[in-house]
C-alpha cells in the first residue's frame, strides 16, 4: 500500500518535520490502512520492538526481504523518555525518516501498541502526567482515524481481524501502561537501584531486577474496562489468535517488568482464554532486548507459547533466569516471524537475526491449541 503524496513529503526528513510542526508527530499512513487489509489471508506475520530512533536500523532490510503480510510493533517503537511534547514529536520524526521503516510502511500493513518508552517514561504507569499527549501523538503517527476509540477510551488497546472464515487471524493488542497501578519494588534500604546493584556485584552476590511479584489482587495492568473488552475479544470467532503484549506474558522472573509481576492479571488471562473457549492463541512480546521462546502447560487451557522479540536496535548485557524458556535465548538484534501453514494447520514461531536467519524456531500444531 502506498502513502499519500502529502504524507510522503512529511516523512522526507526529521529536521523538516520538526521545523514545521513542533509538537505534531508525522502521520505516515492514511487512517484505516490496517482495516483495509482485513480481507487478506495472512500467511506470514512479522513483529518486533525496541527501536531507538537515534540509531541506524539496518534490520529493516531483512524484515522487508521476508515480505510479511503484516508487521506488529510491540512497543518502545521510539525512546521518547520525556515530558516535553516537542521532544516526543522530534523522536517520532527521526523514526519516520528511516529508509527501511519508510519502505515497510509503503509495502506492508502495520499495527502497533506502545510500551513504557514510547508511552513516555521508563517503567511508567497510570500516573505518567503526559499520557493524553502521548496518546494523541501515537494515534497521529500510526494513522488512527479521528473517530478511533483508541483516541478516547482508557488506553490505546485494539484488536484487528484478518482473513475469511477458516483462515481468520485475530490480533489482540492490550495496553499495559494507561491503567497500570504502581509496580511493587524491592526494599533496597533507601538506596537507588544503581547503587544497590553495584554493592551486590562488589560483594559477589546475585543482582535481581528492582521489582518483585505483587500479591495484592487489586493491583492491575489493564483495569476493569479493558478486561471487559479483552474478554469480549476472546469470544470472537478466529482460527489463529495473536496476543501482542508489550511485556513478556510467561517468563517467570519478576525482577523486571512482565505479566508475572501482577498475580491476579496473570492468572485471569489464562482463565479468560479458558472461559471464552478461545482456541488458537499464541503470545508475542517485546521489551527485554533479547529474543527467546517460553512455554507454559500447567493450569492453562492448552500449552501457551510466548515468542519474545527484542530489540530491533537494543541488546541487553545480562540474561535473566526464566524456567519456562525453551532452548537458548538470542542476545543480538532480532525480529520475530510467525508462518501459518493453513493446509497443514501448523504455525512456525521464529526469532530471526539481523540478516533474517532463524535463530529460534518452533513448530506448533493448531490442533494442540484447543481448549480441552
Amino acid at each position: 500500500m502506498s502513502l499519500k503524496p502529502s504524507r510522503r513529503e512529511a516523512i522526507a526528513g526529521a529536521a523538516a518535520v520538526a521545523a514545521t510542526a513542533c509538537t505534531t508527530a508525522p502521520q505516515l499512513a492514511p487512517a484505516g490502512d490496517i482495516h483495509r487489509a482485513g480481507g487478506r489471508t495472512l500467511s506470514r506475520i512479522a513483529f518486533g520492538s525496541c527501536a531507538k530512533q537515534s540509531k541506524d536500523q539496518p534490520i529493516w532490510d531483512a524484515i522487508n526481504a521476508a515480505k510479511p503480510d503484516l508487521f506488529i510493533f510491540l512497543g518502545d517503537n521510539i525512546y521518547a523518555d520525556t515530558r516535553d511534547p516537542k521532544v516526543m514529536a522530534d523522536k517520532y520524526a527521526m523514526l519516520a525518516a528511516k529508509p527501511g521503516f519508510q519502505k515497510l510502511r509503503e509495502t506492508t500493513p502495520v499495527c502497533a501498541i506502545w510500551d513504557d518508552h514510547d508511552y513516555g517514561e521508563d517503567d511508567a504507569g497510570a500516573d505518567y502526567p503526559m499520557k493524553d499527549e502521548s496518546r494523541r501523538q501515537f494515534c497521529d503517527f500510526w494513522g488512527e482515524a479521528a473517530d478511533s476509540p483508541r483516541r478516547t477510551r482508557d488506553g490505546i488497546y485494539a484488536a484487528h481481524m484478518f482473513g475469511p472464515g477458516g483462515q481468520r487471524v485475530q490480533v489482540i493488542l492490550p495496553d499495559l501502561r494507561w491503567n497500570r497501578t504502581p509496580i511493587r519494588k524491592l526494599d533496597l534500604g533507601g538506596k537507588t537501584y544503581a547503587a544497590w546493584s553495584a554493592e551486590q556485584k562488589a560483594a559477589g552476590k546475585p543482582v535481581p531486577g528492582p521489582y518483585e511479584r505483587e500479591p495484592d489482587l487489586a493491583a492491575t495492568m489493564l483495569g476493569e474496562p479493558q478486561w471487559t473488552w479483552l474478554e469480549e475479544q476472546l469470544r470472537q470467532p478466529a482460527d489463529v489468535r495473536i496476543f501482542g503484549s508489550s511485556l513478556q506474558v510467561l517468563a517467570d522472573f519478576a525482577g523486571w517488568e512482565g505479566w508475572v509481576n501482577y498475580a491476579r492479571d496473570h492468572q485471569r488471562l489464562f482463565a479468560a482464554i479458558r472461559e471464552a473457549n478461545a482456541n488458537g492463541l499464541v503470545c508475542i512480546s517485546g521489551d527485554t532486548h533479547y529474543g527467546e521462546l517460553s512455554m507454559l502447560d500447567l493450569n492453562t487451557p492448552y500449552p501457551i507459547w510466548d515468542v519474545t522479540s527484542s530489540g530491533l536496535t537494543e541488546v541487553w548485557p545480562v540474561l535473566p533466569p526464566n524456567a519456562l524458556r525453551v532452548g537458548d535465548a538470542w542476545r543480538e538484534n532480532n525480529f520475530g516471524l510467525i508462518d501459518i501453514d493453513w493446509a497443514k494447520r501448523e504455525l512456525v514461531l521464529q526469532v530471526c537475526d539481523a540478516m533474517g536467519a532463524a535463530r529460534i524456531s518452533q513448530r506448533v500444531g493448531l490442533d494442540t491449541l484447543m481448549v480441552g
